[in-house]
């Protein structure tokens, strides 16, 4: 399927992705930590941990990932690597360099729990594939009643070097203006630390986006054109406009791919929730420890009501504490 506005997608990946962050635990016994000498056994800390809401969500999970493992083998739904590697690119892609890193770091992910996440999305995608039905009726019905969304308002590409007092944006300036590198004085005076390495880039941005001193020079300002010093609330900006683009109406034609694609990820959003949980309704889970005795309840019965997925007989792995 297209991969615009993946961020759908996304956000149910993250959702997964906080999940399975519950899973993450040391090894071995002995202790865990110590306050003035007091230690918290590695015992207590474990205890406390699976008996809180966490450890519920957690087993909860892992039994989601096998029922949805179970289904794909069972119906011979097989992912190939380089569908997963390049969900994993168009995730990575919507952040800065490092950042998307970073998130995994923070959330004790590995690339391996990001791989089995997607590929699991993957599988839910093709599972639920059959009932999602978006026509060329839904789509230009969608465009005719939100066109002007689709729309692109004016932007501009612009750069700027920002300093903390007016001298020091002065001197800046006069050095850009006697052909200065942008690059090298960005990294030497700059105090905006996302811009400064890459010579002050900002990319392209529209109006309201910006501070409104620096949105209103720069909008005003002619290619190529150094303009400055301009004080904002962050202290003193040297711009100079790059780019312009000037306003856009989006046509039919330029747009239907992306509408089918976020129409599709529509009814997909509606739909996996409902086979999930049909997958599980239709499974044996038995679960050992008392403590989550009540985490998968027996279904209520609905007489008449049609099963939407009627997996093999093959049962969820037993879920132990």
């Amino acid at each position: 399927m297209p991969r615009t506005f993946r961020a759908v997608a996304a956000l149910g990946t993250v959702a997964l992705c906080v999940s399975l962050a519950a899973c993450s635990t040391g090894n071995g016994g002995g202790d865990v930590a110590a306050v003035n000498g007091q230690k918290i056994s590695r015992a207590d800390f474990d205890r406390k941990l699976e008996s809180g809401a966490a450890a519920r969500q957690t087993l909860t999970q892992m039994v989601q990932q096998d029922l949805i493992d179970q289904y794909a083998r069972d119906n011979k739904i097989d992912i190939p690597q380089s569908a997963v590697d390049k969900e994993e690119a168009d995730i990575k892609a919507k952040y800065p360099a490092g950042q998307f890193e970073a998130l995994l770091k923070q959330q004790g992910l590995t690339e391996a729990d990001v791989q089995q996440i997607l590929r699991q999305r993957l599988i839910l995608e093709k599972a639920v594939g059959p009932k999602v039905k978006v026509s060329d009726a839904d789509v230009r019905a969608y465009f005719d009643k939100n066109h002007a969304v689709f729309d692109k308002p004016a932007q501009i590409r612009a750069r700027h070097i920002l300093v903390a007092d007016l001298p020091t944006a002065k001197l800046v300036l006069a050095k850009l203006k006697a052909g200065g590198s942008w690059i090298s004085l960005a990294n030497l005076y700059s105090t905006d630390a996302s811009s400064k390495a890459k010579g002050g880039e900002l990319g392209f941005f529209g109006r309201g986006m910006m501070v409104k001193q620096f949105e209103d020079a720069a909008f005003g300002a002619k290619v190529g054109q150094i303009v400055g010093p301009v004080k904002s609330p962050f202290g003193y900006h040297i711009i100079q406009v790059e780019e312009k683009k000037p306003p856009t109406k989006a046509s039919y034609a330029s747009v239907q791919s992306q509408i089918r694609t976020q129409l599709t990820q529509q009814q997909e959003a509606q739909q996996i929730p409902v086979f999930l949980q049909n997958l599980r309704q239709a499974a044996r889970i038995d679960v050992y420890d008392d403590r989550y005795k009540d985490a998968f309840p027996a279904p209520l019965p609905t007489p008449g009501a049609p099963t939407a997925v009627t997996p093999s007989a093959a049962p969820a792995p037993a879920a132990s504490k």
